[in-house]
């Protein structure tokens, strides 16, 4: 009898571009993909953190470098993407949002929320796979959503609109690539403890409710996604694509 083999989680050869990759979510994303074997590139506006945390991984024996970029400036996206050799996965994690009651939201809220989340991510995302598609080689591309993309939440108008607006993206883009050999699915984190979502959580009662909606009672750390972004970038997924791994503790069951 000859048993079946695991899949590798091992992306050794590969070449990885992550965005928003300074802090938080994307540098957890990019040290667990160096930390698996690729070659990853850390993108984000301004130089100092990306610099700092490639380093950090070529310090740890991995391999990294740092690419500064604006991904609302699709011109410039355009030229770097071409500039470097084909990517094999894409982490598509830039995002942010400005928690308002839909009355209290601006024009210029919702221009900056949708401008990152779905139109950045959107043009990042055919850039890396027209690349792809040149190459010939196939790859795998990974939204950073949110559990918002499937549920409702207060003052979050624009944001839920944006994240369910990813998943659709995610379905369609699947459909689209799959004949070149592209998988596409996102990951939907719930609240993660973060320097930038601290500040939410000195508010008690927020952060009764927010543990309360997480069935399994904690924050999500940055480590409980690293997981979740190396396995959709592996030969273990090759056959996932079009879907959503929902990283929730929870929320979204009820």
């Amino acid at each position: 009898m000859t048993l079946p083999r695991l899949p590798s989680l091992r992306l050794d050869g590969k070449r990885a571009l992550v965005t928003g990759a300074g802090r938080g979510i994307g540098l957890a994303a990019a040290a667990g993909l160096a930390q698996s074997g690729a070659h990853v590139v850390l993108v984000a506006r301004t130089p100092a953190e990306i610099q700092a945390a490639s380093a950090e991984i070529r310090a740890e024996g991995g391999s990294a470098e740092a690419l500064v970029l604006d991904v609302t400036n699709l011109a410039a996206v355009r030229a770097a993407i071409d500039a470097q050799a084909p990517f094999q996965v894409l982490v598509n994690n830039a995002g942010t949002n400005r928690p308002r009651t839909f009355l209290e939201v601006t024009e210029d809220d919702y221009d900056a929320i949708e401008g990152l989340n779905q139109r950045a991510a959107f043009f990042v995302a055919q850039a890396v796979a027209r690349r792809m598609v040149d190459a010939g080689q196939g790859g795998s591309i990974v939204h950073m959503s949110s559990q918002m993309g499937h549920v409702g939440g207060a003052r979050r108008t624009v944001y839920c609109m944006t994240k369910h607006g990813i998943e659709g993206l995610t379905k369609a883009m699947a459909i689209d690539l799959a004949p070149h050999g592209i998988r596409v699915n996102s990951i939907g984190p719930t609240f993660i403890d973060t320097p930038l979502t601290r500040p939410f959580f000195e508010d008690k009662a927020f952060r009764d409710d927010t543990l309360r909606r997480i069935k399994l009672g904690r924050l999500g750390t940055v480590e409980d996604l690293m997981g979740a972004v190396v396995y959709l970038a592996s030969d273990a997924a090759a056959l996932v694509t079009g879907t959503a791994l929902v990283v929730d503790g929870g929320w979204t069951a009820e």
